[in-house]
């Protein structure tokens, strides 16, 4: 049974799930075994005993909790309309209607750029569509393949993450909402994430710095390399070798059309804001149940009206998309495992008063503008290690928000923190699903592109470290509108560096 005074050993299953997560590089490992000791610690020693009472006492509530059975279906819906975009074609054919104007490096860059805004709704669909389509163009231009995947990364992961109401939001919004009940917080887990926005200082950077160094020309590190062998001599012979061994199929191209991605996302918001706005939203509070039951409808309506118009321009059979949409639910399963052991563990760590320890440690030893720096730092390292920001987010929120409570550390501040730093780590990260495929779907070699991106996300770390410094004393949401500004300063300045001592 747990102490009455937590302990340092109240975080055991916690640090367990985090040193199996980064030896494994597998989060749903670690997270099964730390919940695992957890229950044999509060229930004492017994191998199958302690298997049924984790099922059953920590699982089983979980699934059978209104919330988040909500929250199951939900990831359900989005993974099956995220697999009809996917495999539409509608990506590369919105792709082909604008390639026409794409004549320079800097239109080249911006447009898959704006395609990977585009592609919003799937971070890891982005790579397989944007890379593909605008591979060709980046050839032809002589942009080099390490510069397209790191186009591809800053859009797929940093984008995702700033939209509420897909995959990325539904998740972390969830995690929120369960802290929040801990602790006693009367806030909307969605007004909480749009709170929180201005202060995911990481993924702002990301997606801005795209355009900004397509239009400053300004290269730096290895891309700098990378940019001057391919305005030279073009493909490697492995980037060639590459191209025609790729099997990436970003759908049936011959008859898809670019209303594939358009409509749907129009009949989403549509239906959306039909559903939400008689209930005040997005300016009133919506209860937890009408948002997600609003989602799941617009997600359903987007869907069908996706399969109706690939089925009325002859694009793709009715069971073909329906089958389409169902692989697309499994490929969920995953995800909502991750979920449902995040969320148990985020009971289990408030049964050991692991929360309240952290709480407590915090109020002793931090000061309250230091801590989100020491949440982002810590954030990044565990993302980085495990190559996952999803499991970052369950390990991490549930510390950070008791400890940004019990010393009235800015919580937003510290929400989007723990955000930042674990899209930052997964960024950096060789062995981040993203990376890969980013590398994958770019044609280029992994490694090229880890090296390539990494001064990149370093420097814009490197700003967040001072914006969290910033928030944390003032939280102010013009944090970011200030690190923009020496974002491009420090880009110019490199430049003309640069320019002076080439032409000296």
């Amino acid at each position: 049974m747990p102490a009455a005074e937590p302990t340092v050993l109240s975080l055991v299953p916690v640090l367990l799930a985090l040193v199996i997560s980064i030896s494994l590089r597998n989060v749903i490992v670690g997270l099964f075994l730390g919940l695992f000791v957890g229950v044999l610690m509060v229930e004492g020693p017994g191998l199958f005993s302690g298997v049924s009472l984790m099922v059953r006492d920590y699982l089983v509530p979980q699934v059978t909790d209104s919330y988040n059975a909500g929250v199951l279906v939900l990831l359900g819906f989005i993974g099956g309309f995220v697999a009809l975009m996917e495999r539409s074609g509608g990506g590369a054919a919105f792709a082909a209607k604008v390639a026409r104007f794409i004549t320079t490096k800097a239109r080249l860059q911006i447009s898959a750029w704006l395609g990977g805004i585009v592609i919003f709704f799937s971070d890891l669909g982005t790579p397989l569509i944007v890379g593909p389509t605008f591979r060709p163009m980046a050839d032809h231009l002589r942009v080099s393949r390490a510069k397209l995947a790191w186009i591809i990364d800053s859009t797929a992961s940093p984008v995702a993450i700033l939209v509420p109401f897909i995959g990325w939001g539904v998740y972390i919004m969830s995690l929120l909402e369960q802290q929040f009940t801990s602790l006693g917080i009367e806030q909307s887990d969605f007004q909480a994430l749009i709170a929180a926005l201005p202060f995911q200082l990481y993924a702002w950077l990301a997606v801005l710095s795209i355009p900004l160094m397509a239009l400053t020309g300004v290269e730096f590190g290895p891309m700098a390399r990378s940019e001057r062998r391919a305005a030279e001599i073009g493909l490697t012979p492995e980037e060639a070798a590459a191209s025609q061994q790729a099997t990436v199929e970003p759908g049936q191209q011959d008859k898809a059309r670019a209303s594939f991605i358009w409509l749907p996302l129009l009949v989403l918001f549509g239906v959306l804001l039909w559903t939400l706005v008689p209930l005040g939203f997005p300016f009133g509070r919506v209860s937890g149940a009408d948002f997600r039951a609003g989602l799941s409808t617009a997600y359903l309506s987007a869907a069908v009206a996706l399969i109706a118009l690939m089925a009325a321009t002859g694009a793709q059979r009715v069971m073909t998309s329906v089958q389409r949409y169902l692989d697309g639910m499994s490929r969920m399963l995953q995800v909502a495992v991750m979920l449902l052991l995040a969320w148990a563990m985020g009971d289990m760590t408030a049964t050991l008063g692991g929360d309240v320890y952290v709480a407590r440690l915090a109020a002793e030893n931090a000061a309250a503008w230091a801590l989100p720096v020491m949440i982002f730092l810590v954030s990044c390292c565990i993302s980085f290690a495990t190559g996952s920001s999803w499991g970052t987010f369950a390990i991490m929120l549930p510390l950070a928000l008791p400890a940004a409570v019990a010393i009235d550390a800015p919580l937003y501040v510290c929400i989007g923190a723990v955000l930042s730093g674990g899209l930052f780590g997964d960024h950096c990260s060789p062995i981040s699903e993203t990376t890969i495929l980013s590398s994958t779907g770019a044609g280029c070699d992994a490694f090229e592109h880890f090296q390539t991106q990494l001064p990149y996300a370093l420097a814009n770390g490197v700003l967040c470290l001072g914006g969290y410094v910033l928030a944390g004393v003032t939280a102010s949401v013009w944090t970011l509108a200030l690190l923009l500004p020496l974002q491009v300063a420090a880009l110019l300045v490199y430049g003309r560096l640069r320019r002076n001592k080439d032409s000296a």
